[in-house]
């Protein structure tokens, strides 16, 4: 929803104090009626050329290599039950990636201990997620172009990133696997186009095309994602409990807190591909997480409520404008207060629902695993498809079926959603915009060539890669999301402590989990370079020791290379928040201890 800017509204033209009515709630928090209007988006336009531009003081974002941000008070703040949104869809594509395959196949195979790794993992992602969003609640700019006001070359390296990792369609190919295994039709082939195809290849083409035309219901793209994917939820969830209470699985549950407490090493001889990939994929993982950013402006979080958002330009309705340089507000004690409440906000809606929700789900589906499957050898369908659902009576096997389907469908949707949305949003940051392309239009049309390069990937499906399945896509796409999040972690941390002022930069606890989440997925991307160049390329002189002693001479080289990395990640971010210090009156109104 979107309306026209009232003059009498404070987000109009921001007041040199807007104090005045720091006592009254009401001046803090939306109303009721003002709340529900975030329940689908809600686009509020001002009028850009007239407003103020912020002065370069240290009261301000540092704009970098980009222009200034204009003056507007920060919204008033929604109660979560008004915002929930962009987390339920990371949920979903959370389900069919770590939650439903890599995690419950990794836990079956080497017991509860490595349990530990996917709550690290996930809380892990907590604070990454969150941290991702910060920039874009504090301005209404996207994370992509924070990045180009450091260097216009980092939206292009995670847009080549993301190809790797999610340009290959392993989920739509595993939902219908799943789908052709439930009618009977696994190892059948049908004519088409004069040519005998699997069946589960048309099944997969069906999918991806009924994901594109999803987008055709709504004018805002981001609606129609974000009520399918909700209801897909609901499915999912549903079958998931349904089914661990069918198979009795619960008393496995009595495993998994010794799981978390006992910190065990890694099983000799696992695959670090697969770990790495449990890793980034204990949640969405990946490219998939940069698209919190572009989720929360177009649901309308904090100053995101200014910016324009995606429309279909087949539907007709008037474009709404992205602005390039963004906004930011005074910091007045009510603008102060109401950043404190809507990061609040933020924290308790992605906790709620893809922390909380990752937790349960995922954790459930490894005690049917743990039970049905304890020790197995086969990759994560195989598990499911041809280990624990011939143990299982009709009602099992059915849920079985639905729980995989669904869960790998809502995944695939999510990818295409994030790799289109993310991979749209960095073209335009950093070409599009001064090359005079209209966003939506990039959108629509990378919506089309993805969704094409997903057919055509499906049904060139070679017979060396068929023979593992297509649990091979799905291992390589969550190699690279477990590397991918290394870089851009770090990054994000570097430019909220040095280019985010003092009020709006993550407080010392934050700053000291992106520290460890950066050196926690460089640590396994190293690993697995090494492993890479070893086992693939036969080059031993990278071989990588996960004691870093015993590696070889390249491999030392990787960990000199990550080591020196990391330490300036630290030094940079920590001189950030030292030279910060004391810089804004106020401050400590935004403070608590996840501010």
């Amino acid at each position: 929803m979107s309306r026209p800017i009232d003059p009498s509204d404070d987000v109009a033209e921001p007041s040199e104090d807007a104090s005045t009515d720091e006592g009254d709630e009401g001046s803090v928090y939306a109303s009721e009626v003002e709340g529900k209007q975030y329940r689908g988006t809600w686009y509020v336009p001002l009028p850009y050329e007239r407003l103020e531009a912020a002065p370069e003081t240290d009261d301000y974002p540092d704009r970098g290599t980009g222009g200034g941000f204009r003056l507007a008070d920060l919204p008033r703040v929604p109660r979560v039950r008004h915002v929930v949104g962009p987390s339920a869809i990371m949920l979903g594509a959370s389900l069919g990636s770590g939650e439903t395959l890599f995690w419950p196949v990794l836990v079956a195979q080497h017991g509860w201990g490595l349990y530990w790794a996917f709550v690290v993992g996930v809380v892990t992602q907590f604070f990454i997620n969150t941290e991702l969003q910060r920039w874009t609640v504090a301005t209404g700019e996207s994370v992509f172009r924070s990045f180009v006001r450091v260097h216009p070359l980092w939206p292009w390296l995670f847009l080549l990133g993301g190809f790797v990792s999610l340009g290959w369609p392993g989920w739509a190919a595993g939902a219908a696997q799943v789908g052709a295994t439930a009618l009977g039709l696994g190892g059948t082939t049908t004519a088409a186009f004069g040519f005998e195809i699997a069946s589960w290849k048309l099944l997969a083409v069906a999918l991806m095309t009924i994901i594109w035309l999803s987008y055709q219901v709504s004018s805002v793209m981001y609606n129609a994602v974000e009520a399918f994917q909700v209801g897909l939820l609901f499915v999912a969830i549903g079958a998931t409990l349904a089914l661990v209470t069918v198979t009795d699985s619960l008393g496995e549950l009595a495993n998994a807190p010794a799981g978390v407490l006992r910190v065990e090493p890694l099983p000799p001889g696992m695959d670090i591909a697969v770990f790495l990939g449990g890793l980034a994929f204990a949640g969405a993982g990946g490219y998939l997480n940069l698209s919190q950013s572009l989720w929360v402006r177009e649901k309308g979080y904090g100053m995101g409520n200014y910016q324009g958002r995606v429309k279909n330009p087949l539907i007709g309705d008037d474009p709404e404008p992205i602005e390039r340089d963004g906004f930011t507000f005074r910091p007045t004690r009510l603008n102060l207060r109401r950043w404190r409440g809507w990061w609040r906000v933020v924290q308790l809606e992605h906790f709620l629902t893809f922390v909380v929700g990752l937790l349960v789900v995922a954790t459930v589906l490894m005690t049917v695993s743990v039970r049905y499957a304890p020790g197995t050898t086969a990759n994560a369908l195989e598990m499911w498809l041809g280990g624990i659902m011939p143990q299982l009576g009709g009602l099992g096997r059915l849920l079985v079926f639905l729980v995989l389907f669904v869960a790998l469908f809502t995944t695939e949707y999510a990818i295409v959603e994030s790799f289109v949305r993310n991979s749209a949003d960095a073209l335009y940051e950093a070409y599009g915009r001064d090359a005079g392309w209209n966003l939506s239009r990039i959108f629509w049309r990378l919506l089309t060539g993805f969704t094409a390069w997903g057919v055509l990937i499906i049904l060139l499906f070679s017979a060396p890669l068929a023979r593992q399945g297509p649990f091979f896509f799905l291992v390589v796409g969550a190699a690279m999301s477990g590397a991918i999040m290394w870089p851009y972690t770090a990054l994000t941390l570097v430019v909220n402590t040095t280019r985010l002022p003092e009020h709006l930069q993550p407080g010392w606890l934050r700053v000291v989990a992106m520290w460890w989440g950066s050196s926690f997925y460089g640590y396994f991307t190293v690993l697995l370079v090494g492993d890479t160049l070893t086992t693939w390329l036969g080059f031993s002189a990278f071989a990588t020791a996960a004691g870093v002693v015993g590696s070889g001479p390249g491999g030392y080289a990787l960990w000199a290379a990550f080591f020196a990395a990391q330490a300036y990640v630290i030094l940079r971010s920590a001189v950030g928040k030292r030279d910060a210090g004391d810089t804004v009156d106020d401050a400590e109104e935004t403070r608590n201890l996840f501010s």
